[in-house]
Parts: structure tokens; C-alpha cells; sequence
């Protein structure tokens, strides 16, 4: 059972607090065997927002406590190498005009904060990104990380690269699959270079972007098929677009209220209040959400995969091992059962008591991810 990459909202000033450790210390605790930290952003401008962690020396010494704390509790830590891309509202893209993107765009996550567009690449923009995620990748297995989990899905800036509807480039870098797939591919070769002989690095995909336009299965099959080329150890498949689509992953309830109750902005608090339930889709849950596409991509490829989206019960995780899933990721239901392995071990429990109501998202910002139950 891997613990996927679900933000924990405990890097308050921007390095790993106490609490993010104890975190990850009990879900190894209770028998999660591959536990991954969210959203290590891999430069300062990869961040979403300004408190947010990017991989820095700082930042080193709070990740090893983290890897320590996981391995005395004899489980694995694993972290995840992101750049946001054209969705951000830190103030460093607003001094710069507006984050890095494929190409132009709007930035609708910066709107309330003065920087509404995402601005085009430039080639040397592009060279700098593939050596940030080089560097980071350093740097995280240095601070102990049994592996890397290179994030090209959910909208943030290599699935921008991937996504037909955000990559309109019509250099090498644009157009077909094969230049869309260019620097997501250069990416993960640089960190498989830095990682070889050291540690294993996942890849999470997008199964589908969830929106007319976006990436679908087909061309995702053909992606993670580049990837297991390139030499990847698994691949976690996963779909949604944050910008656009972010229920397409989090099925469930929409916690409108609790969220404009968090939002720093005022303004979006007011968008949120006024037209949050036409804009924000609602996608109702159901178990094992993504395993009719993931079987698919399962005939295509060879290479272990983490089954992932709405693994909730022993039931669930005997399906996904029936249909030849080497790993399962839990998110919510290991954030209401941290010790829910170690039940299933036990025979005390059988499934999580997650209702997917969703309000841990709120709870992002109120502190830390938890589980209100």
C-alpha cells in the first residue's frame, strides 16, 4: 500500500514543521509501506504559493528528520517532483508577469491575486526546469527518499506540456504527441540519470485530463508506453486537471462552504459563493474509480503499475492484486484510518471509514490535511 501524494498543508514557512513528519511517521506506523510527500516543488517559481516547499538546502535537514522518523518506523519514503507551470498565485510569478506555462494562458488560480496569465517558455526556460528537477532530484535522495514520484499529471506544468488544450506551442516543444511528450521525456531521463543504481522513480500520468480537449486515454496509453521505454520503475495513473476539473480526482462531495471559508481573497471567496457549484463539476464517488481505464493500461504496458482513486477497502486491494496492480495507493481513506493497514493485518477492520465528503481539503489551509471525523 502506497500513501499517494495528497498536499499536507505543513510547510508553513516553507520547510517541513514537526507536524509534517509526525505525518508520515504514523501512516508508516500503521503499515503504509511506501509513503509520499506531497508537492516538493523543484525551484522557487515550481510553487503554487509562496509558503509552499521547494527542494533547497533549508529544506534538507526538515526532510531528513522526515526519512528518519518513516524508516524507525520500518516503512519507505518517497517524495513527489513537481513545478506548477502556469498555475500559481505566488508572488515571485506575479514580480516575474505571470508563471511559466507551454504557452500562453490564463492563470485562474492567480485572478484574486493580480496575475491572471501565464506567460510562454522560453527555450531557456525549458533548459532550466529539466536541470531543477535534475537538482532536486539530488537532493532528495541525499536526504534519505527511497524513491521519487516525478508528477506529470493533474494539470500542473509537464501535463500542461502533455495536455493538447494547454500546449498550443508549434515548435518542438508542441503540435503532435511526440513533441508534447519532448520535455516531459527529457525530465524524467534527467532524473532517471541522477537516480540509476540509487532509487526507484515512479511516474504519475493522467489516465484522462477530464475535460473535452485534454488528454485522453489513448494518447495516455501511448505516454506511459514512451515512459516505460525510458525506463521508468512504475507508473502511478491518475487523471484530473486542478485548473479545471478538480472533483475529476476528488469524487465525492463539493465542501463549498468550507472552502470559501478558508480563502485568503476576497474575491474568491466571492466567485466561489456565487458560481462555485456551475464552474467547480461534481463527479459522484464510486470505488476504484479509475480501474476500467487503468485495466487498459494495464494490457499495454509490462512494468509495475499503483492502481490509485478510490481504493477504500481489503475487498479493493484483493480486485487491484486479482487484476495484476503490483501496488494500490489509498489517499483519504488512509487520512480518516491512518493505522488501517495494520487493522487489515489484525482482522479489526476490513475498510476505512472515509464518507468522501471532501472537507480535508479545506483543511489544507486551516493548519494541516486531516480528516474531520
Amino acid at each position: 500500500v502506497v500513501k499517494s501524494a495528497t498536499f499536507e498543508g505543513m510547510t508553513r514557512e516553507g520547510v517541513p514543521s514537526d507536524a509534517l513528519v509526525a505525518f508520515h511517521r504514523r501512516l508508516a506506523a500503521g503499515g503504509v509501506a511506501l509513503s509520499t510527500v506531497a508537492y516538493g516543488a523543484v525551484s522557487p517559481e515550481a510553487r503554487t504559493f509562496d509558503t509552499q516547499m521547494w527542494l533547497s538546502p533549508e529544506t534538507r535537514p526538515g526532510l531528513v528528520r522526515l526519512t528518519d522518523a518513516v524508516h524507525a518506523e520500518g516503512g519507505a519514503a518517497s517524495i513527489q517532483l513537481t513545478h506548477c507551470g502556469g498555475f500559481s498565485k505566488s508572488a515571485l510569478a506575479r514580480s516575474r508577469g505571470g508563471p511559466l506555462a507551454p504557452s500562453f494562458g490564463l492563470n485562474a488560480y492567480g485572478l484574486a491575486h493580480g496575475i491572471p496569465f501565464s506567460r510562454a517558455m522560453s527555450e531557456r526556460d525549458i533548459e532550466a526546469v529539466v536541470h531543477d528537477f535534475s537538482r532536486a532530484a539530488a537532493l532528495a535522495i541525499d536526504a534519505g527518499f527511497d524513491a521519487l514520484e516525478v508528477h506529470l499529471g493533474h494539470g500542473y506544468l509537464l501535463s500542461q506540456f502533455l495536455c493538447p488544450a494547454t500546449n498550443r506551442r508549434r515548435d518542438r516543444w508542441g503540435g503532435d504527441l511526440e513533441g508534447r511528450l519532448r520535455l516531459p521525456l527529457a525530465v524524467v531521463t534527467r532524473v532517471l540519470e541522477v537516480a540509476r543504481g540509487r532509487v526507484p522513480v515512479l511516474a504519475k500520468a493522467n489516465l484522462s485530463d477530464g475535460f473535452r480537449g485534454g488528454l485522453e486515454l489513448p494518447e495516455a496509453i501511448a505516454i506511459a508506453q514512451a515512459l516505460e521505454r525510458a525506463g521508468v520503475d512504475a507508473i502511478v495513473p491518475s487523471g484530473g486537471f486542478t485548473s479545471r476539473t478538480p472533483f475529476f480526482l476528488l469524487r465525492g462531495e463539493r465542501p463549498l462552504r468550507q472552502m470559501i471559508e478558508v480563502d485568503p481573497s476576497a474575491l474568491g471567496r466571492l466567485v466561489l459563493r456565487t458560481v462555485g457549484r456551475l464552474v467547480i463539476e461534481a463527479h459522484p464517488f464510486e470505488e476504484l474509480f479509475f480501474l476500467s481505464m487503468a485495466r487498459e493500461l494495464r494490457r499495454a504496458v509490462k512494468l509495475p503499475l499503483v492502481l490509485l482513486g478510490g481504493a477504500m477497502s481489503l475487498e479493493n486491494l484483493e480486485t487491484a492484486m486479482a487484476d495484476g496492480f503490483e501496488l494500490v495507493a489509498m489517499g483519504r481513506a488512509l487520512l480518516a484510518d491512518p493505522d488501517l493497514v495494520r487493522r487489515m493485518e489484525r482482522g479489526e477492520a476490513t475498510r476505512s471509514r472515509c464518507n468522501h465528503c471532501n472537507e480535508c481539503i479545506a483543511e489544507m489551509d486551516k493548519g494541516g490535511v486531516r480528516c474531520v471525523l
